[in-house]
């Protein structure tokens, strides 16, 4: 385990002679919110949930309550279990968000997660997937991102055949420099034949100050052998290759033998009219590379239409902004610069997006004793012969989807295809999405009371209406096909960035949580379910979006400052 085991030795030293080693902690809480799934697994009536930074949770009834596993590390990525009592967990997140942290390789328990053993891997610091082999459960596949903010030489698909004794590289994907290789984010295998397997893999580059979300690596690959042998088959016909291709997710129809690709497109889009300006109207991103003279030479008509459009000062006329310009006290991208922030330029960059593709696997035909009219109906849906053919790529959608993952594909790229119905799927994005016709058409699934932003979703293979996903904040079950859900949140499980007090007697604590806002409560707290009863929680919430920093004005312990992503900080009174 080399350095791994040393620091996890050192670190163990340092706490053990910190004065803080003697104090008795009590969990105050709260769960109401939830915190960000990663990835589940369900066996029979045991569901195992995977948080980004909240550990391992086991419920054998459905979601009504869960028990913690895995005390020995918190940063998860992914999640298997098998029928005979043994599970895989993979640590560190995939997300490649700036709040995803790395793990120490993978964990395993014999005994339905009551000890666990850890397997090595400690250099792969972030993994997409894990699987183990449905017919024998001591082989096992990892699908490793490897590192985050450095070069990636821990990025590759590993196996092992001997219970995680001894693990093998059994695919990696050099870059273009040949200084470090590409990572995998996604990896499915055939229900029906264990060694039919497929790795997604994704290039990409993180670091302080930029984030490059696609590369020319980034691709999908076939193994029919249990990973002895691979072969690219994103290069076949029409699936998008080079810089752009970002994150992919992968989901695997057994029956039809087809396979489903959510790939995150950077690429530009083709030019298309803004059905919300008239035809060569003025927008903001028109002036972003702007020279003076260009400037100069607009026709003070439209650029007035753009100032009124935009709601910039009644002050700031076409001919007053172009002096400004021509004196050189202003530059024309300030315009743009004006209207955008970084939230905005989340949701307003001008990117192809997300795109679901489908392959049907050649040369593998179909099993009668599989192929059920609801399992081939993906070819019953009026789609032409040409569009079905085996080996190549097929985009299911005409048009966009839009206002699905933004310009942050990267955080989300899952698919799910129901196991019964090959024209049911269901995108995980800022909305979950479901289609019941191939792909062709989505349509939103969430409710009021579950979160946006989605990263798994567990289609129960006996009953199609049974679904389980996990979001940023927490678990929802729906037993009617999404139509309706409850909230499973008993877990403590919020991700803090960072936690204040103030100075009343008695004290309460804040705390600020990814994607879960600000909340305050009572410092002595008792976690509950009493207040489904009551209608009231200990927590109360202050503040939306990503909660940071907290401060409080101690000479009333009222007026509260909080923060939130890119630098939005506001003030509340909480009396007024």
């Amino acid at each position: 385990m080399g350095t791994y085991s040393e620091a996890a030795s050192v670190r163990e030293a340092f706490s053990s002679a910190s004065w803080t080693s003697g104090l008795e902690l009590r969990n105050v809480g709260p769960s109401v919110m939830g915190g960000r799934v990663v990835d589940l697994a369900v066996v029979a009536d045991t569901m195992y949930v995977a948080y980004a930074t909240g550990g391992l949770w086991k419920s054998i009834n459905h979601g009504t309550t869960f028990e913690p596993l895995l005390e020995q590390t918190c940063m998860l990525g992914a999640v298997d279990a098998h029928p005979s009592g043994r599970v895989l967990v993979g640590s560190g997140e995939v997300n490649s968000s700036r709040s995803s942290y790395a793990g120490d390789g993978v964990y395993i328990s014999d005994n339905h997660g009551a000890t666990w053993r850890h397997a090595g891997l400690e250099g792969s610091h972030h993994i997409g997937r894990v699987i183990i082999d449905n017919m024998n459960p001591d082989r096992m596949w990892v699908a490793a991102l490897g590192e985050l903010y450095s070069d990636n030489f821990g990025g590759a698909i590993y196996r092992t055949e001997d219970g995680g004794q001894n693990w093998e590289s059994v695919l990696t994907v050099p870059t273009s420099t040949k200084k470090k290789v590409v990572g995998f984010v996604d990896m499915v295998a055939d229900d029906t034949d264990p060694n039919h397997l497929f790795a997604a893999s994704w290039d990409r580059t993180r670091r302080a100050h930029d984030f490059t979300e696609g590369g020319t690596g980034s691709g999908i690959w076939e193994s029919t052998d249990g990973g002895d042998n691979w072969s690219r088959i994103s290069s076949d016909s029409n699936f998008p290759e080079g810089a752009d291709a970002g994150r992919i997710g992968l989901s695997y129809h057994s029956a039809t033998q087809t396979l489903f690709a959510l790939l995150d497109n950077q690429a530009a889009p083709a030019d298309q009219p803004d059905e919300n300006t008239e035809e060569g109207a003025l927008k903001a991103l028109d002036f972003l590379e702007m020279n003076e003279e260009s400037f100069g030479l607009l026709d003070n008509s439209k650029l007035q239409e753009f100032l009124d459009r935009e709601g910039f000062d009644q002050a700031d006329s076409a001919a007053s902004v172009k002096a400004r310009i021509s004196a050189g006290s202003l530059k024309p991208r300030a315009l743009h610069d004006y209207l955008t922030d970084g939230n905005r330029a989340l949701f307003e960059a001008e990117i192809v997006g997300p795109e679901l593709y489908r392959y049907r696997v050649p040369q593998r035909s179909i099993s009668n004793e599989k192929a059920t009219p609801a399992a081939v109906n993906l070819l019953a849906q009026g789609q032409s012969a040409s569009e079905a053919d085996e080996g190549k790529w097929v985009k299911t959608h005409a048009k966009p989807l839009e206002d699905v993952c933004y310009t942050y594909g990267y955080y989300f790229g899952t698919v799910s295809v129901d196991p019964s119905n090959a024209s049911v799927i269901y995108i995980a994005g800022v909305p979950l999405l479901k289609s019941t016709d191939g792909g062709a058409n989505f349509t939103s699934v969430g409710a009021a009371n579950v979160h946006v932003d989605h990263h798994k979703l567990w289609v129960d293979p006996a009953n199609p209406n049974h679904l389980i996903n996990g979001n940023d904040g927490g678990i929802n079950v729906s037993w009617d096909g999404g139509a309706n859900w409850i909230k499973c949140n008993s877990p403590s499980v919020g991700q803090f960035y960072a936690v204040e007090v103030d100075e009343a007697n008695p004290y309460r604590i804040y705390g600020g949580l990814q994607d879960n806002g600000t909340w305050v409560g009572d410092n002595d707290h008792r976690e509950s379910p009493a207040w489904h009863q009551t209608g009231h929680h200990g927590f109360t919430a202050i503040g939306g979006g990503d909660g940071m920093q907290i401060e409080v004005d101690c000479r009333n312990n009222d007026v509260v400052y909080t923060g939130s992503q890119f630098g939005w900080y506001m003030r509340t009174n909480r009396n007024t």
